[in-house]
């Protein structure tokens, strides 16, 4: 009677794995570098602000793009091109902070970076299935989508801090359960999953950086 092939197949899937989570960090620390590039150089250059249509239309454009082509070298390049976007959309905001609190930026950026590795790190040691945060993040991903659309017609700014805390709220469930999906062998491609945490720094980052500002009263 042949052996069972249980162990095997999951040393196997295990390798893939790990292959993966190799690649998306690779990657997206690549795509942050590029990103934290582009941006110095917009400050550099004193970029004005790109307006919402021209950013909106941009952001979900190029990310359309990197999923839809995630599957060649093109959603490589697309990568960069989706972070250089970005890098250069947040360059006049960053100046701003800059001039009058340079201090704020380095806070959000030193938050940033302990909440992306202590998520990640617990996630990745403990194997956690996050996958139920999928249906608070689909309920949140309206929420933020009807936000967007009141704040066309209406002035939300009296209630800023209450938005950036949902918002850093949602960057993490977002990484928490982004990495359990590629831990777990849920997310294969790697252009995708450096792509969606990239993503979710981004958003926690500029919510910190709102939430700093405020409480600086910058």
């Amino acid at each position: 009677m042949a052996e069972p092939l249980g162990p095997i197949v999951d040393a196997g899937r295990a390798i893939e794995v790990n292959k993966v989570l190799r690649s998306t960090y690779l990657l997206l620390a690549m795509a942050i570098g590029f990103a934290a590039t582009t941006a110095f150089v917009g400050i550099a250059m004193g970029l004005p602000f790109m307006g919402f249509w021209p950013y909106l239309i941009g952001f979900f454009g190029l990310s359309w793009a990197v999923n839809k082509t995630a599957n060649s070298s093109w959603g490589i390049l697309l990568t960069f091109v989706f972070t250089g976007f970005i890098g250069f959309a947040i360059a006049p905001i960053l100046n701003v902070y800059l001039q009058v609190n340079p201090g704020v930026v380095l806070q959000s950026l030193g938050m940033t970076a302990l909440a992306f590795v202590g998520l990640s790190i617990y996630t990745v040691f403990t194997r956690t299935n996050f996958s139920w945060l999928g249906q608070f993040l689909t309920v949140a991903f309206f929420v933020i989508l009807g936000i967007i659309v009141a704040s066309i017609f209406f002035d939300l700014s009296a209630f800023s801090l209450l938005i950036s805390g949902l918002m850093v709220f949602v960057a993490c469930a977002l990484i928490l359960y982004q990495t359990s999906r590629i831990v777990l062998g849920g997310e294969t491609n790697y252009v995708i999953a450096a792509n969606n945490l990239f993503v979710s720094i981004y958003i926690l980052f500029m919510n910190l950086l709102s939430i700093f500002g405020i409480m600086g009263d910058d």
